[in-house]
């Protein structure tokens, strides 16, 4: 059965079959002033997302009734929690899958914890961070700031809180040249993952899917070779 325990702050679920790491994170979250909700297996683990509404969740991959993947596809279809990645898989293969099924972040165990506290922090407080515009629209694409609303020809579109932040950077740079880099420590800074430009790349892919009418040829977010991406306000015949 889940539980729920821990102080006033942040909800973080977390859901792992070990029960000897789950207790361990748990008791080190609730020292750092979260509210812990803690799930052993998936279906739980979904029921908690939909009932409590968490503000991060973090998710193993090896679960005994619905692997990780499969449940952070269910979760992603309705809604855009945070989700951090456990795994004891360390191949690129594996963290690339982990991202484009809907993750913002990927770790390896054994881990540390301060690590994990440091990327759950860092996750939070750009989900925080203030937006200076309430509304953007670009040819065919609207973007209501403080609802968080996005639609493309008319049509809302549901962004995950990473690719809304990613999107948000693109539209605070317009037709300005973004490295790899640049993005990964405006979004990623505390993240060792995202040394690995292949993950910048994939969650640019998955923002494209969303809001790009032909992804093989994108109008808005378009590749500079060997540098990074840029976002094109305007149409320049």
């Amino acid at each position: 059965m889940p539980e729920v325990a821990g102080k006033i702050g942040a909800t973080i679920l977390v859901v792992d079959d070990d029960k000897d790491i789950v207790q361990t994170i748990k008791g080190n979250l609730e020292l750092d002033g979260y509210v812990v909700l803690c799930a052993y297996d998936g279906r739980s683990g979904l029921d908690m997302a939909k009932t409590h509404r968490p503000d991060l969740i973090i998710l193993d991959l090896n679960l005994p009734d619905i692997d990780g993947i499969k449940a952070c596809q269910i979760i992603r279809r309705e809604f855009d929690f945070p989700i951090i990645m456990l795994t004891a898989r360390d191949g690129v293969s594996d963290m690339v899958l982990g991202l484009e099924c809907g993750a913002d972040d990927y770790m390896v165990k054994p881990f540390n914890f301060l690590e994990l506290s440091a990327r759950i922090k860092a996750i939070l407080k750009r989900v925080k961070r203030s937006v200076v515009k309430n509304h953007y629209v670009a040819r065919d694409l609207s973007i209501d700031f403080k609802s968080r609303r996005i639609s493309v020809q008319g049509k809302e579109v549901k962004l995950t809180r990473t690719e809304f932040e990613l999107l948000e950077l693109f539209i605070s740079y317009p037709d300005e040249v973004l490295s790899r880099e640049f993005i990964r420590d405006q979004i990623w800074h505390d993240s060792q993952l995202y040394q690995h430009s292949r993950a910048v790349d994939v969650h640019v892919q998955r923002l494209r899917k969303k809001i790009e009418p032909d992804i093989e040829k994108p109008q808005y977010i378009v590749t500079v070779a060997g540098v990074g991406y840029k976002f094109k306000d305007k149409i320049v015949n």
